[in-house]
């Protein structure tokens, strides 16, 4: 990456809307902008999980106001996550398609897992450097995370489905505190985080930190009132819930460094943070600067790197996990890409497609581990369902479906074969599937793969048929898989 590059990353919280611009420089990102918006998606959720028009509209209007600040990006030079309210939303899809359109580039719906990884690296990365073992905690507008690490590395990391916006809808949903509604809400709060003691044990860090929005208020309304700057104490905290008690009421609190937008969501974001202190016994937590978009921007220049994309890694490591057999991967990779490089178009999104499609094919074959019949089965099952470092949900689930359907009945995708760029990734990863029948390395390379108007035509050269008769019937079969698809057509010339 080229010293003064722009990048930027955008964080769609449940809470807060955020946009960091920072510019390239020898390994290091120098703030160029930051903006903030309140949206409060968390709170349009209805019962039923599904997102409410005003909660989608207030998004939309952000995103926009957001997208006209990145005209001239490159899709390469900017990442946008969104967490836990959109995890949940059952209606996410109807809101992403129209924030993808106003923000110009496409938003990923990650995992708790990968949100905490972000929140680690950003976290990490505006640290002065140490071996410090550390444990960073990030309460968010629905979630919780908490990563264990030294260094760059994280190396523990989960999520928990408790945060400002939750808590306090749920335990103050009319502004109001009583000690026994704050006592009720931090029992509640210790009930969901009670396993985090196991997961990261106090004996195996030194220091614990706090990321974003809830740690980094408490820590501004307490220096703004006399307390240690950059510090968050336990007598702090009492002394925090003492004024809200005394207030009875939101609308009441008058506080130094309290700001308007945080207002509603304090006194559920305090009793996550007071669980906290309780759990492990804490005297003291330091208020990190880093964060989930941070962690996003130092990703893009992962990506850039040679091996340093952790995607790559992931992959990997889901195939020796499930012990997939490498040298067919790498057969089916092959000859899988090298069909896509013949229907693909000339630009940077089939080239990216192209990098998904050799990884699909690394792990087409993960489900192997659990049954041979059904592998594709279970290979889809597994990637739709685990925790994979770098990955959004969305990019996991159309590997599953490339997974999925590399071979049998088309009909179980057709829905998602309506998009082109899928069809042509897997028609190539089923056809390199089959040529790889044998588990050898096929002669494909005087094949011919040609796409004009929703119709797929391979061409073998002559004397292959009589060759390969095992492979020319197999030609027949997908031949007619794809008759009973009514979007494609796909023709062999098998000489």
């Amino acid at each position: 990456m080229q010293n003064g590059t722009l990048l930027a990353a955008v964080d769609l919280g449940s809470n807060s809307f955020r946009l960091e611009i920072g510019r390239y420089h020898a390994g290091h990102i120098e703030r160029v902008e930051y903006l903030k918006e309140t949206v409060r998606q968390g709170n349009g959720l209805d019962e039923e999980k599904n997102l409410g028009s005003a909660a989608m509209v207030r998004g939309w209007e952000c995103l926009a106001r957001f997208g006209e600040r990145l005209q001239g990006f490159k899709k390469q030079q900017v990442r946008a996550v969104a967490t836990q309210t959109l995890r949940e939303a059952r209606n996410r899809d109807e809101f992403l398609n129209r924030a993808q359109q106003v923000l110009g580039f496409p938003i990923e719906v990650v995992s708790g897992h990968e949100e905490a990884r972000l929140i680690y690296q950003g976290v990490s990365r505006l640290l002065p450097h140490s071996d410090e073992r550390r444990l960073v905690v990030d309460i968010g507008g629905r979630s919780t995370e908490m990563i264990m690490g030294q260094g760059y590395t994280a190396e523990v990391l989960e999520s928990y489905r408790l945060g400002s916006v939750a808590w306090s809808s749920r335990y103050f949903p009319r502004g109001q505190f009583t000690a026994s509604t704050l006592k009720t809400a931090e029992v509640a709060a210790k009930a969901v985080l009670d396993e985090a003691l196991d997961k990261f044990p106090p004996a195996q860090w030194h220091v614990a930190y706090g990321s974003s929005g809830t740690v980094g208020s408490i820590a501004d309304m307490l220096g703004a009132n006399g307390w240690a700057m950059g510090l968050i104490t336990r007598s702090g905290l009492d002394w925090l819930t003492e004024r809200l008690l005394r207030a009875g009421h939101v609308d009441n609190l008058r506080l130094d460094g309290l700001k308007d937008d945080r207002r509603p969501v304090l006194a559920g974001g305090l009793a996550v943070l007071r669980a906290i202190f309780d759990l492990y016994g804490l005297d003291q937590m330091l208020p990190a600067q880093g964060a989930l978009r941070h962690g996003a921007l130092y990703d893009l220049i992962d990506r850039e790197s040679d091996g340093g994309d952790v995607r790559e890694r992931t992959v990997r490591w889901l195939a020796q996990r499930f012990s997939a057999d490498e040298a067919q991967a790498r057969r089916v990779g092959e000859v899988a890409n090298a069909l896509f490089s013949q229907i693909a178009a000339p630009d940077e999104q089939d080239s990216r497609y192209s990098q998904k499609l050799a990884w699909a094919a690394q792990l087409h074959e993960i489900g192997s581990h659990i049954s041979h019949e059904r592998n594709h089965h279970h290979g889809a099952y597994i990637l739709d369902n685990l925790d994979a470092p770098g990955f959004s949900l969305r990019e996991l689930h159309r590997m599953s479906e490339l997974v999925l359907g590399q071979r049998g009945k088309l009909r179980k995708l057709e829905q998602s074969l309506q998009d082109e760029l899928f069809a042509k990734q897997l028609i190539c990863l089923r056809l390199a599937v089959l040529l790889c029948h044998a588990r050898q390395m096929p002669e494909y390379q005087a094949m011919r793969l040609n796409y004009k108007s929703g119709a797929f035509k391979l061409s073998t050269p002559s004397g292959w048929a009589r060759r390969f008769p095992q492979s020319a019937w197999l030609l027949g079969e997908e031949v007619q898989a794809w008759q009973k698809v009514s979007a494609w057509k796909f023709t062999a010339d098998v000489r």
